[in-house]
């Protein structure tokens, strides 16, 4: 009985370590297209004042993804359970589209989603230099991100906290993109 236990451990672990190099991975392939553009394109084009150092990127980042691949574990290693019937007693138009506990594929697979359009934004914004078209796009990813969260949170509300700093960071980062837009049409 220990040995399964001790394996059950291990097989947990090696997800964990999954869901965070998955994560991670996501930040790096969009690093790509940003890190050729940070010292030409990005450094001459108009900012607003609010623009954080160049330093903070390459520490916030990080510490997201790795907070998302956590979420992502944590919502993994959650039992399944049974879905509820959507009309009942108490029931919102929301529950329709978000039952209380959506299936861990669900929430997984918008997860997914979300992490392509994370990566997507990098290069619409420095890779192709279109701030316009990169603000559309990141409007669309922080709607993933809060339904992603939302998801998330009814699976496993520790899951859905940890994915908290992610939704200001990237709500920031929305004002940030739409003023260096407008700034520089």
């Amino acid at each position: 009985m220990a040995a399964i236990h001790v394996h059950s451990r291990v097989k947990s672990f090696g997800v964990l370590v999954f869901s965070i190099l998955l994560a991670q991975l996501a930040g790096l392939i969009g690093s790509f297209a940003t890190r050729p553009n940070i010292d030409t394109w990005y450094r001459a084009i108009e900012k607003p004042a609010f623009t954080p150092p160049d330093w903070a990127f390459p520490v916030v980042w990080p510490t997201l993804y790795l907070l998302m691949g956590i979420a992502a574990w944590l919502v993994f290693r959650t039992p399944e359970q049974k879905s509820r019937e959507f009309w009942g007693e108490g029931t919102s138009y929301e529950s329709m589209f978000l039952p209380k506990r959506p299936s861990r594929k669900t929430a997984l697979g918008v997860y997914g989603i979300h992490l392509v359009f994370n990566m997507m934004w990098s290069f619409l914004f420095f890779g192709l230099q279109m701030p316009g078209l990169a603000f559309a796009q990141i409007l669309v990813l922080l709607a993933l991100i809060v339904l992603t969260t939302r998801l998330f949170y009814r699976i496993r509300p520790s899951a859905g906290y940890l994915m908290v700093p992610y939704i200001l960071w990237v709500s920031f980062a929305t004002v940030l993109n739409g003023s260096i837009w407008w700034l520089n049409m």
